[in-house]
């Protein structure tokens, strides 16, 4: 019998409805920073788990998000950044959400149980899929199954829980356990366990990015430049990195069609559009690697 954190009572919830909202508000934002503070536990394992996503990616496989309840947007909310963020093609990514991703402020609870016809919308997963599953206690039925099938078919597991010694926690290739408090509100794991999966999943997807080399001294060289703001910071990475002016870095951009890492190519050595791909692609997109041998 696992001992499930999840559902126990924070020893500072007794009269927490009887405070001052003051001194509510600052037990509250301590739980937060306690759960915050589970990532810690879990630096261990978070590097091999990017590093399969990141594999996934390059060879063409697709990153599967599963998950239910609270832990489903979540997973759902990385998900959905990674194609403005890092330019990761729509084509390599899925979203599986028990009862599906809701277009109205109702979610349904008794979706997460909910595991009939899971395995023909995970039909097509290959072995060289990575599926990050997420589960506060680590036992939801939806995610669990599909998990499992998942395993069955070859995927590489990344299940990130909040209970050690959960079901998912087993199954998993690379468990990321994240041992938060109780909660405050007793099993409301939109809050601290929340916090800690969000925290865990922007770490993952970031490392994931950085092995994929799109990532260069802390800027975003491979983001999709997609409205006025982002364009602007395109450019002034371009310039940043290469060191021209801002209007080379315009000019270096609309060569490269946008790309950032060819533009920074382009303006810092001078290069044809078909030899700074070319020095990419000999780099394994690594930016860092390219601008090297330009020297």
């Amino acid at each position: 019998m696992i001992s499930v954190t999840t559902e126990a009572r924070h020893q500072k919830a007794s009269g927490l409805d009887a405070r001052p909202l003051r001194e509510s508000a600052e037990i509250l934002a301590e739980g937060q920073i306690a759960a915050a503070t589970s990532l810690r536990g879990a630096l261990d394992h978070l590097p091999a788990a990017a590093s399969a996503m990141a594999n996934t990616i390059r060879t063409g496989g697709v990153l599967h998000y599963l998950a239910a309840g609270s832990s489903g947007l979540m997973a759902a909310a990385d998900a959905q950044e990674l194609g403005g963020t890092f330019s990761i093609s729509a084509s390599q990514l899925r979203i599986h959400m028990a009862g599906g991703l809701p277009t109205g402020v109702e979610m349904p609870g008794n979706t997460e149980d909910a595991v009939h016809g899971l395995e023909e919308e995970l039909t097509d997963i290959t072995p060289r899929d990575t599926i990050i599953a997420v589960s506060a206690s680590g036992t939801t039925p939806y995610t669990i199954a599909g998990a499992k099938f998942a395993r069955q078919q070859g995927a590489t597991i990344v299940g990130i829980a909040n209970n050690p010694g959960s079901a998912l926690i087993e199954l998993a290739h690379h468990p990321i356990l994240l041992e938060t408090p109780p909660e405050l509100i007793s099993g409301s794991t939109r809050m601290g366990a929340g916090t800690a999966q969000k925290i865990a999943l922007n770490v993952l997807s970031t490392l994931m990015a950085i092995d994929l080399g799109h990532v260069h001294d802390g800027m975003m060289v491979n983001l999709r430049a997609d409205n006025i703001k982002l364009r602007a910071r395109a450019a002034g990475i371009v310039a940043k990195i290469s060191g021209c002016g801002e209007d080379a870095a315009r000019s270096a951009l609309q060569a490269a069609g946008g790309r950032v890492k060819t533009a920074v190519l382009i303006a810092a050595g001078g290069l044809s559009l078909p030899s700074a791909q070319d020095l990419l692609d000999e780099t394994g997109g690594h930016l860092r690697a390219a601008l090297a041998r330009l020297t």
